[in-house]
């Protein structure tokens, strides 16, 4: 057995798994045969190094975890208590590898894909029915939210790619523009702009909007459109999402300024802004320096090839 140790002579740590991870499966290993020679032999080391660090792990603990007899071995009571969590650790560690290695496996691994709202109804379903016609086991984990938060999960590494829009100009990210999407002044159908088809944005310079919140890019372009139409938007409601911004019009509680819908929708008007150029860019951003799994190469190479498509379906 150990020597017995002073409390003063055991090593003090604030991390003590990552002092004692490597270990662990030679601890496992001794455990499991009872016998050091045949355990160093499964590990492929020499005996006298695998004995070294089962003394060196008991020093470390100033615990005893095996009796010795000769050439074999048998766990004290600590030691049994000390193998039951160390395979459950080895066990933890086993299978966060296998999960990390299916997730980057080229044929059935998995992106971490966010979006826009305003884009999860018609465009994102069909770009993956698209992409799995020749990747037919790639997983999607799908994120929707507005820009500035999807960002934030690029920059922690919660996705792997985001379309979003405006396209971010920022050192710790890239972004690459994919298409635009004409933007249309929505009004009640009740409105006295509702009988025509197009219309300069300065007309609505004295009606109330209906928008997004701050922090969605089309607020930030709804702010810059007006502006460079010689006014400031009248905010009259903020809302999270672009058919409740249509429904708000509907209602009679203001105009908007928003993407076409995918359907349809009663109640509103959508009409053409021929000045300013009314329309959003949609790109896709991804985190800079980050190495790319295979599955998640082969859909940014994917998106990249539908530049200039990426809205027509």
């Amino acid at each position: 057995m150990s020597p017995a140790r002073n409390e003063k002579d055991i090593p003090v740590t604030s991390d003590w798994g990552a002092a004692l991870t490597p270990r662990l499966a030679q601890f496992a290993a001794v455990a499991r045969h009872e016998h050091v020679t045949r355990a160093a032999n499964e590990l492929g080391v020499p005996q006298s190094t695998l004995s070294r660090a089962i003394t060196r792990l008991e020093s470390d603990l100033g615990v005893a975890l095996f009796a010795r007899r000769g050439r074999t071995v048998s766990l004290t009571p600590a030691g049994r208590t000390f193998l039951a969590s160390a395979e459950r650790a080895l066990a933890a560690v086993e299978q966060a590898a296998e999960s990390v290695r299916a997730d980057a496996d080229p044929a059935k691994g998995k992106v971490a894909f966010g979006f826009l709202h305003t884009l999860g109804w018609e465009t994102v379903p069909v770009l993956i029915r698209a992409f799995r016609a020749d990747h037919p086991r790639v997983r999607f984990a799908l994120v929707q939210n507005y820009g500035e938060a999807m960002l934030e999960r690029l920059r922690a590494g919660e996705l792997d790619l985001c379309l979003t829009s405006p396209v971010p100009d920022a050192p710790d990210l890239v972004g690459r523009r994919l298409d635009e999407q004409r933007l249309r002044l929505v009004v009640p159908d009740d409105h006295p702009l509702a009988a025509r088809r197009r219309v300069r944005l300065a007309e609505a310079a004295d009606e109330h909007f209906v928008t997004l919140e701050r922090g969605y890019g089309m607020r930030r372009i709804l702010e810059s459109l007006c502006a460079e139409a010689g006014f400031s938007p009248r905010i009259a409601f903020e809302g999270e999402e672009a058919e409740t911004i249509r429904g708000l019009v509907a209602a009679g509680l203001g105009v908007a300024l928003l993407p076409p819908p995918t359907v349809p929708r009663p109640g509103v008007r959508e009409l053409t802004v021929t000045a300013p150029r009314a329309v959003r860019e949609i790109g896709v951003a991804w985190l800079a320096g980050r190495p790319d799994t295979p599955p998640v190469a082969a859909f940014k190479s994917f998106l990249l090839s539908r530049r200039g498509r990426l809205l027509a379906g």
